[in-house]
């Protein structure tokens, strides 16, 4: 009996041979998260197939280790709630909700370490992301191949195992900020991100 035949027992067989996967609030190691990135990278060419890739990938980590990568995923995510990141996002994407807002920065992550952190203390730093191949910077999909992993291997909802008492960087605790930008003010945008808003003159 493998570990997670041990974690989630088949219908019919007794709890009581089963070891309980209890609720968690551990990230997965960022040096092991960005590995599974980079391979993702390196072995698709395009978001449809990273995707798949990054759920086959995520589907070989224990259930708690799948459980991190989300919980490490939302962490980076909460980092770069800023209002300089959300400038950049409304420029790159010709506007920006709070929704698209989350798809951009999932979609930084998915770039990799590099683009990341760059991106993280300075959003201009994306031009060097930009693609003519790209409609719209973002990859929602991204956000849910920890979930979609989990599910194929346990037949269980992720979500009901983060222990959201401990768990603090989630996305309905983010950080209150002022914008230091208007969209009334396209030279309010431009002084935050110069290159961005040069390379997009008709986003905004």
């Amino acid at each position: 009996m493998g570990l997670l035949d041990k974690l989630f027992p088949k219908k019919g067989e007794p709890q009581s041979e089963a070891f309980q996967l209890a609720k968690t609030a551990e990230m997965l190691d960022e040096d092991l998260f960005w590995q599974i990135i980079d391979k993702s990278l390196k072995k698709t060419e395009d978001q449809d197939s990273r995707e798949q890739y990054l759920i086959k990938e995520i589907e070989k980590l224990t259930p708690t280790e799948m459980i991190g990568f989300r919980l490490r995923t939302d962490k980076l995510l909460y980092d770069t709630y800023t209002s300089e990141l959300w400038c950049a996002g409304y420029i790159m994407n010709g506007g920006c909700s709070d929704d698209m807002f989350e798809y951009l920065r999932n979609w930084i992550i998915s770039r990799g370490k590099e683009t990341y952190y760059n991106a993280k203390v300075n959003p201009d730093s994306l031009i060097a992301e930009v693609s003519e191949e790209l409609d719209y910077y973002e990859f929602e999909g991204f956000w849910y191949v920890a979930l979609n992993a989990f599910k194929n291997k346990t037949q269980k909802n992720l979500y009901d195992f983060i222990d959201n008492e401990k768990f603090t960087t989630s996305e309905g605790k983010y950080p209150q900020f002022e914008f230091t930008w208007e969209e009334e003010d396209p030279e309010s945008m431009r002084k935050v991100c110069p290159l961005l808003f040069d390379n997009f003159p008709d986003n905004v």
